[in-house]
């Protein structure tokens, strides 16, 4: 059984009506992959914005692996000390990594942010010296638009993530830098500039589809149709 878990912030968490690129992605690996796999982690809810609070369950489509390492409002820093637990408890073998806007929005720096990067990797490998993981690097989104440095820390911490993976990759713990979706718009992908609609919910898991099928041959590349 091949076990995935997602990791990120609130694109990845999703909120209440939503399906999430969580489920888009199991629902390609189902039609894609022919061995058994599964999403693992210690958390299994949306985000309620109503009650403020990750507590809902109301899914857009609810049959599937809901568990994952995600929070609305968490970056790389908030998810450093808690990745070896949950990569212990959960056996993951493959972590789906998508952090740092909320880092570089309210609490770090690019050059801090890349430096929990590495505090990331170095605790997920201290639970599994086996570990792989796919980082999807910040997509810059509406805030980006209007405020210069924000953006340029955003162009900043996405060279240093680059230069991090490459640095940190090795033989029996890969670690993948998935391209950002081509054709991202946030304009068009989100609902607010920021958080992943339909159509960015495909997007965000085709990114992780394509980066796994091209460096590892593993499942097919991402249909346009799936559902």
């Amino acid at each position: 059984m091949l076990r995935f878990m997602p990791v990120g912030d609130s694109m990845t968490i999703g909120s209440a009506g939503e399906h999430t690129w969580r489920y888009r992605l199991w629902r390609h690996l189902c039609q894609a992959h022919d061995g058994p796999f599964t999403l693992v982690g210690p958390r299994d809810t949306l985000y309620d914005k109503v009650a403020d609070a990750p507590t809902s369950y109301a899914y857009a489509e609810p049959d599937f692996p809901r568990a994952h390492l995600a929070g609305w409002g968490e970056g790389w820093m908030h998810m450093a000390p808690l990745i070896a637990e949950a990569v212990r408890k959960s056996r993951a073998d493959v972590l789906l990594v998508s952090l740092g806007l909320i880092d570089l929005g309210f609490y770090t720096n690019a050059e801090q942010t890349a430096e929990n990067v590495r505090a990331f990797v170095t605790q997920a490998r201290s639970a599994d010296p086996r570990i792989h993981m796919v980082v999807l690097p910040v997509i810059p989104n509406i805030r980006a638009e209007a405020d210069e440095l924000f953006a340029a820390q955003v162009a900043l911490f996405n060279d240093l993530l680059a230069k991090t993976v490459a640095d940190l990759d090795e033989p029996r713990s890969p670690l993948l830098l998935a391209s950002p979706p081509p054709s991202y718009d946030i304009h068009r992908d989100t609902y607010d500039g920021t958080h992943p609609n339909a159509s960015g919910e495909h997007k965000i898991a085709a990114a992780y589809a394509e980066a796994m099928h091209q460096a590892w041959g593993f499942g097919q590349p991402y249909a346009a149709g799936t559902s």
